[in-house]
């Protein structure tokens, strides 16, 4: 158990990214989160708002819970005080710990908003943050609590974003747009000073640390300006992205009014 939490440090090497042990685990996870999501989704897709709605109180709970516990226990392995700076909410996956709960608890335009975000950003946080996490399956053994938890917390976000739209919470509405806008901007600028102050590394604003991100740092050659420009540009280019198909998609599954 000692190993497990880390204490002094993980003995085992770790298997590394995209090894079978990786692939398997996080592979595990998604195909939980994925037969929960679809099970319940459709469970409760004729189901009251407040029934829906129990689901995600129970997520926010647990993916909360679950990142609260990580940081106490980060900071109570570690031998800085300050420790805690390292592990703020301010990755895009982290914004999710701030969004399922404003979904779960919060009411009209505020709760939609919300949902949306989830919607969409929850399935790409899952993803990015299980088979993409290069940063954490390259430093740390498959089986430990970093990777454990991450996995687990990155995989309440997707299971959460699939849950919305299977059960027919999503609302997806354009004067929506600009709300999404303005959370991602501010979670980025917040993430930005932080780094510019710590200095860190928070929503891989500064470099692609083993991430897809990479790629785009080779492209502007780690230019300090253009990387984050580029990487908050990606961010808004998905979601404008994510509206479109969603509305393409609405649109077709739209009856066709029948000859007069």
């Amino acid at each position: 158990m000692r190993e497990f939490f880390g204490f002094g440090g993980y003995q085992r090497p770790a298997e590394g990214f995209m090894s079978w042990q990786h692939l398997l685990f996080v592979t595990t996870l998604v195909v939980i989160m994925s037969v929960l999501a679809i099970f319940l989704g459709n469970k409760n897709r004729h189901s009251s708002p407040d029934a829906k709605n129990k689901v995600l109180v129970a997520a926010a709970l647990l993916i909360d819970g679950f990142e609260l516990f990580k940081i106490v226990l980060m900071c109570f392995r570690s031998e800085d005080a300050l420790n805690w700076l390292y592990n703020l909410p301010l990755f895009l996956c982290s914004i999710q710990l701030i969004t399922i709960p404003l979904a779960a608890f919060s009411h009209g335009r505020v709760k939609e908003a919300a949902l949306d975000f989830v919607c969409i950003f929850g399935l790409l946080g899952a993803i990015l943050g299980t088979y993409g996490a290069g940063n954490n399956y390259g430093s740390y053994p498959v089986l430990s609590f970093d990777n454990v938890v991450s996995g687990i917390t990155h995989c309440i976000s997707g299971f959460s974003a699939l849950y919305i739209l299977i059960a027919g919470m999503a609302s997806m509405k354009k004067e929506n747009i600009l709300i999404t806008f303005v959370i991602l901007l501010c979670f980025c600028a917040a993430a930005y000073v932080a780094n510019l102050l710590l200095p860190y590394n928070y929503m891989f604003l500064m470099a692609g640390d083993g991430t897809p991100y990479d790629i785009l740092y080779g492209l502007v050659g780690g230019h300090a300006v253009l990387y984050p420009i580029g990487v908050i540009a990606l961010f808004l280019l998905y979601i404008s992205g994510f509206y479109g198909v969603y509305y393409g998609l609405h649109k077709k599954k739209q009856p066709v009014p029948a000859a007069a």
